[in-house]
Order: C-alpha cells, then structure tokens, then sequence
C-alpha cells in the first residue's frame, strides 16, 4: 500500500461508523495503521480544515477522503466547491457526499436496522416503506428517533457500521461512497482485496 488514506469527516458519528464499516469493506485494513478517521465539529470546520490539512500533511502517498452531509444543498456545486478547496494540494483528495444525512444509509436497509433495533423493528419496517428513496429523505436522523426510542446518533453508527452491506443498500450515494473507496485502495495496494457484499461482523 503506497500510504494511508485519511479521511476528513464533518462530525464524531461518521467516525463511529467508518470505525466499524471499513475494517469490514477492506479486510485487513486497521485504524492509524492503514487509515485515519479526522472528525471535525461540523460543515464550517471542515471546509476551514480542508485547505490546511492537505497542505500541511507531509505523510508520503497519503490520500484523502473528504465526507459530508449533502443537507439538501445543491450536490453539483457543492462537490465542486470543496474539490476546489483541494486543488491545490499534492495529494490525491476524493469527495464524498452523504445524501441527505448519513442516516439516510441506515433507513437505506431495514434489516439491518431492525437488527440492530429489533424492538422497534416493525415501525422501522413501515418507515422504510414509506421512504422508497431513502437518500431523498429531507431528515432522515429525526425520522429514525421518532420510531426508534432509544436511538442515538453515535451508538446508531457503530450499530449500523457493524451491519450495513453495500450490496442490498438502496442509498445510491453509500452505493458511490463504496465504489469510491474500492477505487481508491485498490489503485494503492497489491494484495488487499475489498468484498463487494458484506455480512454481518460478529
């Protein structure tokens, strides 16, 4: 593998869940060793963070992974602005957006959601069917904790990291995402390999 791949991150519960979930896409992959999770407190301290970061960073072959809420913003000109923010930056930079908000990816698969909530799984069953295109959901997080009593947005993360699977997903930008990050490690790595379906972790 030429370097780690770092990934910038708008807020603490994409770190849970990338915490679990990319240990589980690319095997073999451990934290500090093989990627960086960097959360900040919100859109604004990333978008100030970005430039810096890159420009600062002086690990050799390092790539990065720029995630964040999409919150309705216009994706076009947003994935624009922030790959604008890493022009001028050495190191190779992926955007990522999240549509509209990363629960969207939990609400994307019912199952695994009524897994990790099996108390709730009925209510989250009949929102899942109300909600054909989960990435279209406006609130997906409020939707969540209105049928999921006990519902916090970081242990949902590690929840969900632990269970999610690409290959039944209906958010086509967790879909992206993935296919994003395949991209990225394969272009850096000989021997690892990335799974295109998951199992639940144990």
């Amino acid at each position: 593998m030429t370097g780690r791949v770092i990934f910038l991150l708008e807020e603490p519960s994409m770190k849970a869940f990338l915490q679990a979930f990319l240990p589980r896409l690319i095997p073999g992959w451990r934290e500090q060793e093989h990627f960086l999770l960097v959360p900040h407190e919100g859109k604004s301290d990333l978008d100030k963070s970005i430039p810096r970061k890159l420009a600062a960073w002086r690990e050799p072959g390092a790539r990065f992974v720029i995630m964040r809420d999409n919150d309705g913003a216009d994706c076009t000109a947003l994935k624009a602005r922030l790959l604008e923010l890493c022009k001028s930056s050495p190191h190779q930079a992926l955007v990522r957006l999240i549509c509209q908000e990363l629960e969207a990816w939990y609400l994307a698969q019912a199952d695994a959601l009524a897994q990790a909530y099996p108390k709730s799984a009925k209510a989250i069953q009949r929102l899942a069917q109300r909600h054909a295109d989960p990435d279209a959901c406006a609130k997906p997080s409020r939707e969540l904790a209105r049928v999921i009593p006990e519902f916090q947005k970081q242990d949902a993360a590690r929840r969900l990291g632990q269970r999610v699977d690409p290959a039944s997903s209906r958010s086509a930008s967790f879909r992206v995402f993935v296919a994003g990050i395949q991209s990225l490690t394969a272009a850096g790595q000989g021997t690892m390999h990335t799974k295109a379906s998951l199992k639940e972790a144990s």
